[in-house]
């Protein structure tokens, strides 16, 4: 009878440890950033002749999704920039989920529900077209330059 005592006591700390054990895990991906952190990017461009996951398309877009014009022009030029995206961290720290740039973010409808993910596409696509480096763009959005685009404005940029 003590044995099956210790037996049920073990099994019941065991549990309990498993139970802290996933439970601190799983809380991980809602851990406030540290200071400085930096999310996942990727260094440089895709190597030659990789293919990167699709951007959404305007037409993949409705309801929520697609409210106001700003998301969904976002999508039309996140297409046109997509080595350079694929370069860039995403501030809303998405790559917890599984993200591993902000070109991430535009292959579903995750940018479009997202100021963070939209207003870094928008100042992605104004500096390159304006010359600079994906590294250079990266630079800028580390500094947090991309907290200054207007999206309601940022829906006519072309």
């Amino acid at each position: 009878m003590r044995r099956f005592a210790q037996n049920k006591m073990m099994h019941r700390n065991l549990s309990l440890a498993f139970i802290f054990l996933l439970t601190f895990i799983t809380s991980a991906a809602w851990m406030p950033p540290q200071e400085g952190e930096v999310p996942a990017y990727n260094a440089g461009p895709p190597p030659r002749g990789t293919k990167l996951p699709n951007i959404l398309t305007k037409a993949d877009l409705w309801g929520a999704d697609a409210q106001n014009p700003y998301q969904t022009h976002a999508y039309e030029l996140a297409a046109k920039i997509p080595a350079v995206l694929h370069q860039q961290p995403c501030y809303c720290y998405c790559d917890r989920m599984g993200h591993n740039s902000l070109h991430s973010c535009f292959e579903s409808t995750h940018g479009a529900k997202c100021d963070i993910c939209l207003k870094e596409l928008y100042y992605s696509y104004q500096q390159h077209g304006k010359g600079k480096t994906a590294v250079q763009i990266r630079a800028g959005i580390i500094k947090g330059d991309w907290r200054q685009i207007d999206l309601q404005s940022a829906a006519t940029m072309n």
